[in-house]
């Protein structure tokens, strides 16, 4: 039998994570044929359970759509793998033939690539995994940024300042907007509601990162300065926001509900604060949650993002082609004038269970908006932003 190429994609899913796919696609088509590419369904957790998909199959005006579609197009997952998981995905891998796999995701499926690699490994099963980057939090070392996050960013640059729009607009009603973002456990995506503000009257007039520990006296001078100078207030805020003991200021500290990789999730500290500014300034205050169309609105799709990302799938094949295993694809970005970037690889080890937070140099001192050095490295990443005419 002809030896296969597997892709699957985990994690959350990103606006361009299936403009990586067709990377992988297009680029395996062209060095093994149509036959010899399949998709895991749902990731590791669908492979576990034999569930694989012909891509080979695929038209170019497919993949032209495929491009395009939001979200994960094979499905996700989110599943750490222990010993007993490794050793049934060895035996599903080795039943479909699988020489190569390439795993598309970020930290976590990382941490799931560097243990399929090792367990090979271990069991003299000649398997080559490569990861391709994926995440909109930004957060992976190693690399510039992540396919994933310009169009995030670009999301939430946009939403924000149209948000503080409606926020003046609507003053004498509601004064002070509370905008919870993605973002894990830093402030990258906080931070990109900044990008499109110019004067003090642009939104956000606050920007509380992840990284920056939580104080609710800070907070509410803060909102409170805001409202008397302007009459409202638009606030971003990291949705893992501490308290310095580490405790978050969300509802996830009654619930604890985690995923397999520890991760708590129904966190609302939005809700949180927006209590609390009513109860204590008696001003009115509102919360919004994007939820997850920050993360797959086509609608503001980064051209640059979904360029990368295909590259990334691309690259990643090239990788496997050259015999490499156990790395991931990464960004490395070029001095000069004009943006660009160069691909490399990069060992999973000094990528997996690990984050890169956001330089604190990045944000203001006083937290009203983003720093130059962050409009050089972010702005490229997600390209030319709306401008807005005040009466």
């Amino acid at each position: 039998m002809q030896e296969k190429l597997v892709v699957g994609q985990s994690g959350g899913p990103t606006t361009v994570i299936n403009a990586s796919l067709v990377g992988v696609i297009s680029a395996s088509t062209d060095w093994l044929g149509p036959d010899r590419v399949i998709g895991m369904a749902h990731g590791v957790e669908g492979a576990l359970e034999g569930r694989f998909v012909n891509l080979g199959q695929l038209s170019e005006a497919d993949l032209s759509r495929l491009r395009r579609t939001p979200s994960a197009a094979l499905g996700s997952c989110r599943l750490k793998l222990a010993g007993v998981d490794l050793d049934r995905l060895l035996q599903q891998l080795k039943a479909q033939h699988a020489r190569w796999v390439v795993y598309i995701g970020g930290n976590d499926s990382a941490d799931s690539a560097m243990r399929l690699a090792e367990a090979a490994r271990q069991a003299s099963y000649d398997l080559q995994v490569v990861v391709v980057p994926k995440t909109i939090d930004n957060d992976l070392p190693e690399t510039d940024h992540c396919p994933g996050y310009g169009s995030i960013a670009r999301f939430v640059a946009c939403g924000t300042q149209e948000i503080g729009f409606d926020t003046a607009a609507m003053r004498t009603v509601d004064q002070v907007k509370i905008v919870e973002v993605m973002g894990r456990n830093t402030g990258w995506v906080a931070a990109a509601a900044g990008l499109a503000k110019h004067d003090e009257r642009d939104a956000p007039q606050i920007i509380w990162p992840a990284e920056l520990p939580f104080s609710m006296e800070r907070f509410l001078a803060l909102v409170d300065d805001s409202y008397r100078r302007l009459g409202y207030a638009t606030v971003v805020i990291s949705e893992t926001i501490r308290y310095p003991s580490g405790e978050y200021v969300g509802l996830g500290n009654q619930l604890e509900v985690k995923d397999s990789f520890g991760h708590r999730r129904d966190l609302r500290p939005a809700d949180i604060l927006s209590r609390v500014v009513s109860e204590k300034l008696a001003i009115r205050a509102r919360w919004e949650r994007p939820g997850t169309i920050q993360r797959s609105s086509m609608a503001y799709v980064s051209e640059v993002d979904l360029a990368e990302a295909e590259l990334a799938g691309r690259q990643a094949v090239e990788a496997l082609r050259a015999g490499r295993s156990g790395v991931m694809v990464n960004f490395i970005r070029q001095a000069g004038p004009t943006y660009s970037i160069m691909t490399g690889l990069v060992p999973l080890e000094r990528v997996a269970n690990r984050e890169r937070r956001m330089p604190a140099e990045y944000l203001y001192d006083d937290l009203s908006g983003v720093s130059d050095s962050f409009r050089s490295y972010a702005l490229p990443l997600v390209g030319d932003l709306p401008e807005f005419q005040r009466l």
